[in-house]
């Protein structure tokens, strides 16, 4: 569709977490889809289902800085610092 502008990051996380990469597809500045590999299945379909619609700058303020157990990170808050990295380099 003209006009649509969709963008597709690939993110490796931390190895503090158990995902192995998040897949993000961004349409129109909004999550269209996105896929953690790896990692705890319910909870990361969850959030996925979650975040749909949303806007990067959303998602980023509710999920960073969330910690899995005594780990300094979750794949909640690397998905935001996908998130945060994709920000940059459209500067």
């Amino acid at each position: 569709m003209a006009g649509e502008n969709v963008e597709t990051i690939s993110f490796r996380p931390s190895d503090l977490v158990c995902s192995e990469e998040i897949r993000i597809v961004l349409k129109d500045n909004k999550i269209e889809s996105l896929e953690f590999v790896g990692g705890c299945p319910g909870n990361l379909i969850g959030i996925a289902r979650l975040v749909r619609g949303m806007d990067p700058d959303s998602v980023i303020r509710l999920l960073s800085g969330i910690r899995c157990g005594g780990k300094p990170t979750s794949c909640p808050d690397q998905l935001a610092a996908a998130l945060r990295l994709w920000k940059r380099k459209q500067k």
